[in-house]
C-alpha cells in the first residue's frame, strides 16, 4: 500500500470551533509505519455522492507523527462542497475516504532549527511541527509567528499562545506581522516555513528576504479555495 492509495478512515472525534472551523480526528486502521505522516504533510479527503459524483480537497495535518489518530483542521467555506459536509454533517463513527500522507517539500525533520510563519488556517501544519518538537523534546528548535483576524478565527489560538508564538490579530489592532516581530526569531535558524494565502505567503517571503534571510532556505505552502 502506498500513500497514493485511497483508504477508508473512521471519524473518531469531531470538534466544531465557532462558525467556521472543525477538527476531525481520524483512525486509519490500515496505516503502517512506512506511511506515517510527517509534520507539514496533508491528506486529501474525497466524498462520493450516490450518483457517483466525487469532490475532493486537501487538508493539512495538525497531529504529530506519534499520535494514534490523524487530526485535520477544516475551514468551512460558504460554497465549499467538501468543507460544508465535513462541518455540517460528519459525526463520530462515520467513514470517509482519504489519501495520504502527501508532501515532502514543506516538511520539518524535527532536528533543524526553524522559524514557522502562518496566516489563518495556514497555522495548521505549524501546529503539527510544534507538537512534533514536543514529542522529540526539542521545542527550542522551532520558533512560531502567526496571524489571524481574531482569536476566534485563528485555529489553535490558545495552543499557539501557550507555546510562546508571536501572534498578530489584525481585526482587533490592525497590526500585521512585521520586521520587528520576525527579525528576533530568525537568528540561528536554518530554514523558514511560511504557510497561508498566496498574498500572505508572498508578503512574508519578501519580508524575510528584506531581512537578509536566504531565499534558498524559505519553504512556502500556499492555499486558497478550490
Amino acid at each position: 500500500m502506498t500513500t497514493t492509495s485511497w483508504r477508508t478512515a473512521i471519524v473518531r472525534q469531531v470538534t466544531r470551533v465557532g462558525q467556521h472551523l472543525v477538527m476531525l480526528r481520524l483512525e486509519l486502521p490500515e496505516t503502517a509505519p512506512s506511511v506515517q505522516q510527517l509534520p507539514g504533510q496533508h491528506f486529501v479527503v474525497r466524498l462520493t455522492a450516490p450518483d457517483g459524483y466525487t469532490a475532493s480537497r486537501s487538508y493539512s495535518v495538525s497531529s504529530s507523527p506519534g499520535e494514534a489518530l490523524i487530526e485535520l483542521c477544516v475551514e468551512r467555506l460558504d460554497d465549499g462542497e467538501v468543507s460544508g459536509y465535513l462541518y455540517d454533517i460528519v459525526q463520530p463513527g462515520d467513514e470517509i475516504e482519504v489519501r495520504g500522507p502527501i508532501g515532502g517539500w514543506f516538511v520539518w525533520d524535527g532536528q533543524t532549527p526553524a522559524v514557522a510563519i502562518g496566516g489563518g488556517t495556514g497555522v495548521v501544519p505549524l501546529v503539527a511541527m510544534a507538537r512534533y518538537a514536543d514529542e522529540l523534546g526539542t521545542p527550542e528548535l522551532l520558533r512560531l509567528a502567526v496571524s489571524g483576524r481574531s482569536a476566534a478565527d485563528l485555529p489553535y489560538y490558545d495552543e499557539l499562545l501557550g507555546r510562546g508564538a508571536t501572534v498578530a490579530l489584525t481585526a482587533l489592532t490592525g497590526r500585521r506581522l512585521g520586521a520587528t516581530d520576525l527579525e528576533p526569531l530568525l537568528d540561528g535558524t536554518d530554514v523558514a516555513f511560511i504557510c497561508g494565502s498566496a498574498r500572505f505567503a508572498e508578503s512574508m517571503s519578501q519580508l524575510l528576504v528584506s531581512l537578509n534571510y536566504p531565499a534558498s532556505a524559505i519553504r512556502i505552502e500556499r492555499f486558497g479555495p478550490s
